[in-house]
């Protein structure tokens, strides 16, 4: 019986982890990075099984000799040395779809609490400040948003704009007919979408090709009245351009709850050695804490995801996986 080793696991996920344990799973509470100490018991693992906040470098990976599988219980797995596992036959299995509801959702949560002005509502209330005058909203319907990657999470929130009588732009390589016949969805080129959305909403995985999609250039094209939303990926944005377009008013505002190199904010590995980092990681982690001060940005950690239903869709689908791929069958492979 393979031995598989689950890092970064919550007593709720335990809970329903043990459901299928036939008395070969371990449970390491932390993330799986450099600073992890490996016992000789972990080093024998087969099967790992992490979140987006471990980092699966080769140093950590020579660790386990034993290693044939990586079961992610995330979609993304750019934090994940992939060369190495193909060098090694290991393979990787990802977690696709458990989330596009909830993260769909909670990017309209930002769009509208970026735009409704409720946290500086909520702040000034509390301190007994009422000034409505400061406090002036704009409407979701009949304005423009623009949808860059309309895969599955991009879909959920296209039919949710949709509902809000919003006019709908897509950017996508491959265009979804279904949408476009039924929420009117019209698919164009990313300058067309810069230029004529009043909010713009980041459904895209992260690739060489798009990263920094959003920089200088990005900012200088959209309306200086435009909201920009990020639930992706953090490296999608290019943190230094996209805080001088809200310090100097190029766009309206932003909603967040990914950034780039987030890892130093609640990492502790990161946070005790802080010598390991660049100076593009330091100045990041200089301009993210800058980012939290703007009034007209609203900044969450990473939790889009993160409701009971999706949970329990990502513990369902990495169980799959693991059961498949001690069939001889991998399902939802990356690698």
């Amino acid at each position: 019986m393979a031995k598989i080793v689950f890092f970064d696991v919550e007593d709720y996920e335990k809970e329903f982890l043990n459901k299928h344990n036939d008395g070969n799973f371990f449970f390491v509470e932390n993330p799986l990075n450099d600073m992890t100490k490996i016992s000789q018991e972990i080093a024998e693992a087969e099967i790992i099984s992490v979140f987006a906040t471990s980092r699966v470098t080769k140093r950590i990976l020579s660790k386990f000799p034993n290693l044939k599988l990586i079961a992610l219980r995330s979609v993304g797995f750019n934090h994940v040395d992939l060369d190495y596992c193909n060098e090694h036959n290991i393979a990787v299995e990802t977690s696709p779809n458990y989330g596009n509801k909830s993260v769909a959702e909670f990017a309209f949560a930002l769009m509208l609490g970026v735009c409704r002005k409720i946290f500086p509502a909520e702040n000034d209330y509390k301190n007994m400040v009422i000034n409505p005058n400061n406090l002036v909203g704009s409407e979701l319907g009949g304005k423009t948003v623009g949808v860059v990657g309309v895969g599955a999470i991009g879909a959920a929130f296209v039919r949710l704009a949709y509902g809000f009588d919003m006019n709908i732009l897509g950017y996508d390589l491959r265009p979804d007919e279904e949408l476009i016949k039924k929420y009117g969805i019209k698919y164009v080129d990313f300058d067309t979408i810069l230029r004529e959305s009043d909010f713009i909403s980041l459904h895209a995985p992260l690739m060489k090709s798009n990263f920094h999609l959003f920089d200088d250039e990005a900012f200088s094209k959209m309306k200086k009245t435009a909201v920009l939303v990020n639930t992706a990926r953090g490296e999608l944005i290019d943190s230094e351009a996209l805080f001088n377009a809200l310090t100097s008013e190029k766009i309206a505002g932003a909603g967040l709850d990914v950034l780039e190199n987030e890892s130093t904010i609640n990492d502790l590995d990161l946070v005790i050695g802080i010598n390991r980092l660049s100076n593009d990681e330091l100045k990041n982690t200089i301009i993210n804490s800058r980012l939290f001060q703007l009034p007209n940005v609203i900044v969450t950690p990473h939790i889009a995801y993160n409701t009971y239903e999706a949970i329990n869709r990502i513990l369902s689908t990495t169980i799959s996986n693991i059961r498949a791929f001690e069939e001889g069958r991998i399902q939802n492979k990356v690698n």
